[in-house]
């Protein structure tokens, strides 16, 4: 068939047409950039995303208008100016090839709130659930979930939508991160943007950058451990053995059945060890890196059940986890409030040691600046790893924000170990953030043991007397060391008159406390 020459050049025309826009990348944002978010006030805002290379990309919000350009990767960022919190919803246009609006976004306070089950528990599995959730129309608290997702490298996006708090939206969110959120709120008059990436069950590990592990002799054996773990892994094999487990199980369920018995549990499918939550890592790049560079006031954490049973590495891990993400953010020592680990009995054949873990949530706070402490050992369930008073849990990292971030005269803490002195068969104990007076709520103080020589601690007499507790028993002649609340269970009576409990304790491992550490 003949074509013209017309026809030809058409045809052409088209193509091109058609090639071209098949070749251009539209400008776009990552998820944690959209609709209804939250931009931090006080401080430099990052906009970020993708284009083509060399693209100009202009981000407008208000007042502010900022350009950049896309480097050989695609890659672009703007910062927008400092803004003040308040003000009407706007929305924010980002214009390249094409062109976003993002609607409803405020200025206003953002808070990461991370860790494992206890941050990942909803606000509808909570104490009061139904009547919060009724209450929960907030439209300037904004809710953010990053959708749980593991990765072997670092990621630079990640599933999730902002939306405004209803009581349709909030049921399943972080119920501590909005308590905590809700109460800022309310107490500073401003727009709060909170965004959950929490996984129940995970350890610390999983939530700090490789580079970092690896190159800090305490972390790299567990570092070491999954690499094993990996390089042994036969994927073939592993499903091979399922299938034979899987047989096996169907006929003993069946014949337990035909007899009237419980059937056995149905075996597990293989899991790729390359994959899991649990590995070092895998949660920082699958669930944090999405959100760098996104500007934060600070973070909230909910986590150390995973790592009871290494709770001396845990005092170089979890500081450790701290410093990297506020390397990777970018935003100096941004505040960072975590909750200590509520009572729960473990029971004698679990390896895990809940003190010595509190212990080391204790020298994190120590140690590393800008931190802040919720102790909980009154709002627990010794039988439920789960305490559902939320509530409570938010408005204490909260008393911590408000205090020590935005300078409100609230006492936030309760009583913690200062010093110790022998006085002849007696020990006295003196603590920071008394405020006011200590109180033994429900009668004499409970959970004190002291010890000699001998190192073998038993039940104390403890008594207040002023700001301090003296601490003795009958069995110990000459005391050398008090311990407070030194079980997985414990739940003392020792507060301050503000009702905020006291810390738990040891004093002969407390070598790492220093004048005005805290």
């Amino acid at each position: 068939m003949r074509v013209s020459r017309f026809g030809t050049l058409v045809f052409a025309s088209i193509l091109v047409m058609v090639l071209g826009a098949t070749a251009r990348a539209d400008v776009r944002l990552p998820k944690i950039i959209g609709d209804h978010m939250v931009v931090q006030q006080g401080m430099a805002v990052p906009i970020w995303g993708w284009a083509d290379p060399g693209e100009k990309v202009t981000v407008t919000f208000g007042d502010c208008r900022k350009s950049a350009t896309a480097d050989a990767d695609g890659k672009w960022m703007v910062k927008l100016d400092a803004m003040e919190a308040g003000g009407p919803a706007r929305a924010m246009t980002v214009e390249g090839k094409n062109t976003i609006t993002l609607a409803d976004v405020l200025v206003g306070e953002v808070w990461v709130g991370s860790g494992q089950s206890n941050m990942q528990w909803t606000v509808e599995r909570s104490d009061n659930a139904q009547a919060e959730i009724a209450a929960a129309n907030y439209p300037k608290i904004r809710l953010f979930t990053v959708a749980r997702k593991t990765a072997e490298e670092p990621l630079d996006d990640c599933e999730g939508s902002w939306a405004a708090c209803t009581p349709e939206t909030v049921p399943g969110f972080s119920a501590v991160a909005y308590f905590f959120g809700r109460y800022l709120h309310e107490k500073l008059d401003v727009p709060v943007g909170l965004i959950n990436t929490s996984w129940g069950g995970t350890p610390a590990e999983a939530w700090t950058s490789l580079p970092t592990q690896v190159a800090i002799p305490e972390l790299e054996p567990t570092v070491a451990r999954w690499n094993a773990q990996i390089a042994n892994y036969d994927p073939q094999a592993a499903q091979a053995r399922y299938e034979k487990a899987l047989e096996a199980w169907k006929q003993a369920a069946e014949k337990a059945k035909a007899e009237g018995a419980q059937p056995p549990r149905r075996p597990q499918p293989p899991s790729d060890p390359r994959q899991s939550p649990h590995r070092p890592a895998n949660l920082y790049n699958g669930m944090i890196s999405p959100l760098l560079p996104f500007a934060i006031r600070g973070a909230i954490w909910y986590q150390g059940e995973s790592n009871c049973s290494r709770a001396e590495q845990y005092q170089t891990l979890f500081p450790t986890m701290i410093r990297d993400w506020r390397d990777k953010w970018g935003q100096g020592e941004f505040p960072f409030l975590f909750v200590q680990l509520a009572p729960y009995r473990y029971g004698a054949a679990d390896p895990r040691n809940c003190a010595e873990l509190r212990e080391a949530q204790c020298v994190t706070l120590a140690t590393v600046p800008n931190t802040g402490m919720a102790v909980t050992t009154d709002i627990g369930d010794v039988k439920d790893i789960h305490p559902t008073n939320k509530q409570e849990v938010g408005r204490r990292l909260g008393l911590w924000a408000l205090a020590k971030t935005y300078g409100k005269d609230v006492v936030y803490s309760g009583p913690l170990y200062k010093s110790m002195a022998v006085e002849g068969s007696k020990i006295r104990v003196a603590f920071d953030h008394v405020d006011g007076g200590l109180v033994a709520k429900g009668g004499e103080l409970t959970h004190f043991t002291i010890a000699g020589d001998d190192g073998e601690f038993v039940p104390a007499k403890a008594t207040i007397d002023g700001a301090t507790i003296v601490v003795h028993s009958d069995q110990v002649a000459q005391p050398v060391a008090v311990r407070f609340g030194w079980r997985d269970d414990a739940e003392p009576n020792l507060f301050n008159r503000e009702g905020l409990p006291a810390s738990p304790f040891r004093t002969d491992d407390f070598e790492w406390i220093t004048a005005g550490a805290r």
